[in-house]
């Protein structure tokens, strides 16, 4: 029985090969993800991974439905599995906003999931840590959001010369097109084409050229870099941070989606080798079209895919080695003391010692040579009654105490 293409298996270390991905991999991501977004004052939430197929069709049109895997469910209802997390905040935001105070600043890591084509670093399901922060307009909110993507990506051991962050303004291209004598009723078209830019160059310069937008005027806009006031803002507050050097201004970055108001970013390795590492921006809009009217906030985030921040790190080589050695192997050579051996095993573990035993009866140099393999730092025996024999295996070192006594030695 084979998995389901573009999805994938999470085993534990060591892999059985490498078409596999690593359990361990996955959660040293997960841990990382948290610890700084904690630092930051953000707040875990998480929603149902099925929602209602409108929730997706509100957001970004009908033309979303091929990218989905959506279905009619029992009780005759259109439903969707999530492709992103925003449209459920979004939802959540709405109904009990009034619970909470502003700034509202929250993080979630949703398995998220898309009918799309599998290539490199794009597969049909992956995990993904977005960071939200919501009832702000001042652009102090972007630099701050901005400064956890650097610092998330900085807690992996990546460094401004690993990663740039590219800050562009939907904004600074509105003006653009509005003095550039374009029709209202194709600004998303315009905005479509600048997108795909990079990726079509001959698709977008064609598109561009039926919207009356010459190449070089665009390209030479691009080239200027020149920062609107709230780009600048942004610019000054994480130089007074110290990470202006993680940072450029890049009017080639514009956000293909709809519902980008403002500021956008996209984070990209520094030798574009990879496809964008994250990628967010302002969506002001957003919560008051999911209400329908009833709730309107300013909103901004960011979203941070597994897949290819985790090639990334694998590539530079940052990825730790994801031995779990064991504190103690429990080495039972009488039978007759496996009563008084599971009593040591289950006070150890119960203060926080990691120990491993031999569920059957075997050979005490099998035991020992299987708590070689698990690498663990000591050894201990059941003597009798009342005295346990703990050896440390990088010392050889071996002492007798009491059972009170052992957790003393395992320092």
């Amino acid at each position: 029985m084979e998995r389901l293409p573009g999805f994938r298996d999470f085993y534990p270390e060591p892999l059985p090969h490498q078409d596999v991905w690593s359990a361990d991999a996955r959660q040293f991501i997960f841990e990382k993800w948290r610890l700084v977004a904690k630092r930051y004052g953000f707040r875990e939430y998480d929603g149902p991974p099925l929602e209602p197929l409108e929730l997706f069709t509100t957001k970004s049109g009908a033309e979303i439905v091929g990218q989905l895997y959506n279905f009619t469910d029992k009780g005759d209802r259109a439903i969707s599995l999530r492709p992103e997390m925003t449209p459920t905040l979004a939802r959540m935001v709405a109904a009990h906003e009034r619970n909470y105070k502003k700034p509202i600043k929250w993080f979630a890591i949703p398995q998220l999931f898309r009918y799309e084509r599998a290539q490199k670093g794009r597969l049909r399901e992956h995990f993904q840590f977005n960071a939200d922060l919501i009832g702000e307009t001042d652009p102090a909110a972007d630099a701050e959001l901005i400064a956890l993507l650097i610092d998330t990506l900085r807690a992996f051991g990546l460094k401004s010369e690993d990663f740039v962050i590219r800050l562009s303004s939907r904004n600074a291209w509105h003006e653009f097109f509005k003095h550039g004598g374009g029709d209202n009723a194709h600004e998303y078209d315009f905005f479509q084409a600048i997108d795909k830019l990079e990726r079509n160059p001959e698709e977008s310069e064609k598109k561009l050229s039926e919207l009356c937008f010459p190449l070089a005027k665009v390209n030479e806009f691009i080239q200027a870099g020149v920062p609107t006031t709230d780009l600048q803002t942004i610019l000054d507050n994480l130089a007074a941070r110290g990470l202006r050097d993680f940072v450029k201004v890049d009017y080639q970055v514009i956000r293909g989606l709809a519902y980008y108001t403002g500021v956008v970013f996209e984070a990209f390795d520094r030798k574009g080798e990879f496809r964008a590492i994250a990628g967010g921006g302002r969506y002001n809009n957003l919560v008051k079209l999911i209400s329908g009217g009833k709730v309107d906030l300013p909103a901004l985030g960011f979203g941070m895919g597994d897949v290819v921040l985790c090639e990334l790190l694998k590539e530079r080589g940052l990825l730790p080695k994801f031995d779990t050695p064991m504190d103690v192997f429990v080495i039972i050579e009488d039978e007759v003391l496996r009563t008084e051996s599971l009593k040591l095993i289950h006070e150890l573990r119960a203060a926080g010692y990691a120990v491993e035993y031999s569920l059957t009866p075997a050979k005490s140099d099998k035991q020992f040579k299987r708590a070689q393999e698990l690498k663990v730092a000591h050894t201990a025996r059941v003597e009798n009654d009342a005295y346990v024999r703990v050896r440390n295996l990088k010392t050889r070192e071996e002492i007798v105490t009491g059972f009170a006594g052992v957790a003393n030695h395992l320092g």
